[in-house]
């Protein structure tokens, strides 16, 4: 078996098997002790999250005629990026319209019947479609969610064919969605240039131009009936540049880790998460180390594969920066 063409087990869905009444997940997908919730949410066993949240940022407020406020909220992401390098943006100039759409039209496909979800049935080679799992190595712990997942830039990496058919909106949403998505993320490329005393172009033309790279993943995660002892995401961190989360207004899910404590980010109505990734947060993190995992072989031939082995090019392209 070529593990690079096909997958070392028979897929098995997750929202098939929430859906089939089970009292009792499978071994698959039970995490080793210290890996299950209520073991990695805090190092402080008496600290609350409840009243900590990520920084919200206005993002209308760049474009004030008051140059301090400008700078106030120039400022303000530069904080957030070095202290959490998460942070919300709201009036960011994607419509609340058009993220409820998105939200729902994905909602439609993820309770399509299995046979149709199915025609878009994913393999290791690209990852492209729906799937359940990453990684092929035999045996791997899962984790408790489904996906699908999509390229949507450089414009020779994009294939609508490939992207659901149904619901019918499907197609004409994801185009219009990304391209909203990927004008917001030049603008924030530009505010983390600005605030590194870099040309205001210099991050977006490292990761492309106009040819930026840009996928997207829809995660699904479905009802669990043991939820203390899986995850629905494992932790990481993200190896790209910059990811733009759109999450569930009313199930709150994503934790960040500060210092040794995870805290439950609180969506706030009509915002995006913004999580600086791997390649840029060396940058805006320089008072402290930057976070990278360990990495299995799997993972990293998964992340050439995806992110392209010009990553380090690009963090090297931008050190030797005047």
């Amino acid at each position: 078996m070529n593990c690079l063409q096909s997958w070392p087990e028979p897929i098995v869905r997750v929202q098939a098997l929430s859906e089939s009444g089970i009292k009792s997940i499978p071994e698959r997908y039970i995490k080793p002790s210290l890996q299950r919730p209520n073991s990695v949410k805090h190092g402080d066993r008496d600290f609350d999250d409840s009243q900590i949240n990520i920084p919200l940022i206005d993002l209308q407020s760049i474009y004030s005629n008051d140059e301090s406020v400008r700078n106030e909220t120039l400022s303000c992401i530069s904080n957030a990026c070095r202290d959490w390098a998460f942070f919300q943006v709201v009036n960011h100039g994607v419509s609340p319209e058009l993220m409820k759409q998105t939200r729902e039209m994905w909602r439609e496909f993820f309770n399509l019947p299995l046979e149709l979800k199915q025609e878009y049935a994913n393999s290791p080679t690209t990852y492209e479609g729906y799937g359940s799992r990453l990684g092929v190595e035999k045996g791997a712990k899962l984790d408790w969610s489904d996906y699908f997942f999509l390229h949507f830039m450089p414009h020779s990496l994009r294939n609508p064919n490939k992207w659901p058919s149904l619901p019918p909106s499907c197609r004409e949403l994801v185009s219009e969605y990304g391209e909203n998505l990927v004008k917001l993320c030049g603008v924030l490329m530009k505010v983390l240039s600005i605030n590194l005393g870099l040309q205001e172009d210099q991050f977006q033309n490292a990761f492309g131009g106009e040819e930026i790279g840009a996928c997207l993943r829809v995660n699904f995660y479905p009802k669990c009936p043991q939820p203390d002892l899986t995850l629905g995401l494992s932790p990481h961190s993200d190896p790209g540049g910059m990811t733009l989360l759109l999450p569930d207004e009313n199930v709150a899910g994503l934790q960040v880790r500060r210092g040794d404590n995870w805290i439950t980010v609180k969506p706030v109505p009509n915002a995006f998460i913004v999580n600086i990734g791997d390649q840029i947060q060396e940058f805006v993190t320089r008072n402290r180390p930057a976070l990278y995992p360990p990495m299995t072989y799997d993972e990293y031939r998964l992340y050439i594969r995806t992110k392209g082995p010009c990553g380090k090019a690009q963090v090297e392209s931008l050190t030797s920066s005047p």
